[in-house]
C-alpha cells in the first residue's frame, strides 16, 4: 500500500507551521532549542486535533448511548451467560435496534494514527545516515529544509536522535549521547504518564463498561499501551515524542471541556471504580465508615419503638380504652 500521500501531507504541514514560525522565533538556538521546528510540530498536533475535534465530539455521544444501554446488557449477560453465541448476537442486535456503535469510540484514536506513523517515517529519514541528494527532495522537502531539520535541536538534542543513538551518528552534531539519552528519557516517561492520565480520566468520568470485551478494550488501553510505550519509546524520535506528549496534553484539556458538557446518563449503574480495587481493609479508617454508613441505614429502615399502629381505613382501630 502506498502512504507516499499521508507523508506528503504530514510534510507539507509541518513545513508551512515551520516557515510561519521562521518569522516569529529567531533561527538559532535559544535554550538548546531550535524553536521554529519545535513550534511547527506543536501547531501539527493542533491542527490535527482541530480536524479531528467533531469526530471527538461523537466518540463521547457515542460512549454515551453505550452507557444508556447498560442495564439491558446486563440482562442479557445475566440471561445468556452460558450460551455466549447467543450473547453476542444479542448484543448485536441491541446495537442496531439503539443505533450505538461501540466501535465508534475508538475512531479518532484510528485517524490519529496513520498521522503519527507518517511524522515517524519523516523524522526518521532525516539522520546523518541518509545524506545522498534523492532523500532530500522526498515527501515536498528540499535540502535547505533537510539540513535545517537535520541541525535542528530540542535542548541539546537532535530533533531526529532516539534513546538508542550512538556517538558516531552525533558526531558533528554538537550533542552528546547522555544528553540525547536524558532528553529521551524525560520525554519518554512524560508520554507515558500523560498517556495513562488522558485514558484514566476517560474511563473514571464514563465508568467500566459492562460488556466484557469493551471492558477488555478499556483496561488495554489503559494498562497496556503505557507499557509499550516504556520499550517502544527507545527507538521514537525526540520529535516523534513531542508530538505524542503535546497531543496527550490536548486530548486532557479537550476532554475536561466535553466530559462537563456531556456528562453521563444519571441512569448508569456500572461500577466507576478502578477494576480489582479491594475493600477496606477491617480496622481502617474507611472500614469503619462503611459499617457506620451500614448502621445509619439499617437504624433508619428499622421500625420505631413506641410508634403509634396505622389505623385500620375500613374499621379503624377501637376508639378509646376500657376504664
Amino acid at each position: 500500500m502506498n502512504l507516499n500521500w499521508i507523508y506528503t501531507g504530514i510534510s507539507w504541514l509541518l513545513l508551512n507551521w515551520h516557515d510561519l514560525w521562521s518569522f516569529v522565533v529567531p533561527e538559532h538556538e535559544v535554550l538548546g532549542t531550535h524553536w521554529s521546528w519545535v513550534l511547527g510540530i506543536v501547531f501539527l498536533v493542533i491542527t490535527i486535533r482541530v480536524v479531528l475535534f467533531p469526530l471527538f465530539i461523537k466518540q463521547i455521544k457515542s460512549q454515551r448511548a453505550m452507557q444508556a444501554l447498560q442495564p439491558k446488557m446486563k440482562e442479557l449477560q445475566a440471561k445468556y451467560k452460558n450460551d455466549r453465541e447467543t450473547l453476542q448476537r444479542k448484543m448485536v442486535e441491541l446495537y442496531r435496534e439503539e443505533k450505538a456503535n461501540p466501535l465508534m469510540g475508538c475512531l479518532p484514536l484510528l485517524l490519529q494514527a496513520p498521522v503519527f506513523l507518517g511524522l515517524l517515517h519523516v523524522l526518521r529519514r532525516i539522520n546523518p545516515d541518509n545524506v545522498y541528494e534523492p532523500n532530500q527532495w522526498l515527501y515536498g522537502w528540499d535540502p535547505d529544509y533537510w539540513f535545517s531539520a537535520l541541525n535542528a535541536h530540542v535542548f541539546g538534542a537532535p530533533i531526529w536522535g532516539t534513546f538508542l543513538t550512538d556517538s558516531e551518528q552525533l558526531e558533528g552534531t554538537g550533542s552528546s549521547p547522555l544528553t540525547v539519552k536524558i532528553v529521551s528519557a524525560l520525554l519518554v516517561v512524560v508520554m507515558i504518564v500523560t498517556t495513562f492520565m488522558t485514558t484514566r480520566q476517560m474511563i473514571l468520568k464514563t465508568g467500566w463498561n459492562a460488556d466484557p470485551q469493551q471492558r477488555m478494550i478499556q483496561k488495554l488501553m489503559l494498562y497496556g499501551i503505557p507499557v509499550m510505550l516504556l520499550f517502544s519509546g527507545a527507538i521514537f524520535p525526540i520529535g516523534v515524542i513531542l508530538y505524542w506528549v503535546v497531543n496527550n496534553a490536548i486530548s486532557l484539556l479537550q476532554q475536561m471541556w466535553v466530559l462537563r458538557k456531556y456528562p453521563p446518563p444519571k441512569n448508569v449503574t456500572e461500577n466507576k471504580a478502578m477494576p480489582g480495587k479491594k475493600a477496606p481493609k477491617p480496622g481502617s479508617k474507611k472500614h469503619a465508615e462503611m459499617l457506620r454508613e451500614k448502621q445509619e441505614r439499617a437504624k433508619a429502615l428499622a421500625p420505631k419503638v413506641g410508634a403509634k399502629p396505622v389505623k385500620n381505613k375500613k374499621g379503624g382501630a377501637t376508639r378509646g380504652a376500657s376504664k
